[in-house]
């Protein structure tokens, strides 16, 4: 039996029962977006420390850009670590932290839900276009 939805707007913070959802939102925002997936899950494939070139070969499709703007952002947030080793030429590895690591299992469930579910998703939209 499904429940009569009450008039009105929902309070953000029921939402994600959080004090402060508008911070909630903005970090899953930044995290759910797919190179920050597809970075974490690759980090943690290469052994949870890469470089660069080793994180660029590993994500299809990604550009040397959009692979430095989405480690930085992940630098900042603490979920990666960038570490600079004084040689010639310069290398550059990225680590995950264990904040990061937090980050690895409800990714990897997401991945896997997706995975699980992208044919009857598929269905769903063949289904609403031919409408």
């Amino acid at each position: 039996m499904k429940k009569t939805p009450k008039p009105g707007l929902l309070d953000p913070s029921a939402i994600c029962r959080s004090s402060d959802p508008m911070a909630v939102r903005e970090l899953l925002t930044k995290i759910g977006d797919k190179w920050t997936i597809f970075v974490i899950l690759s980090l943690d494939l290469l052994g949870g420390r890469a470089r660069f070139s080793e994180l660029e070969r590993s994500i299809p499709g990604i550009s040397q850009r959009m692979l430095s703007t989405t480690l930085k952002n992940l630098e900042r947030d603490g979920l990666v670590i960038r570490e600079l080793f004084p040689e010639v030429p310069p290398r550059v590895e990225y680590e995950i932290t264990d904040l990061g690591k937090s980050l690895l299992r409800p990714t990897q469930g997401l991945v896997d839900w997706a995975k699980d579910n992208w044919e009857q998703v598929r269905q769903a939209q063949s289904r609403y276009d031919v409408r």
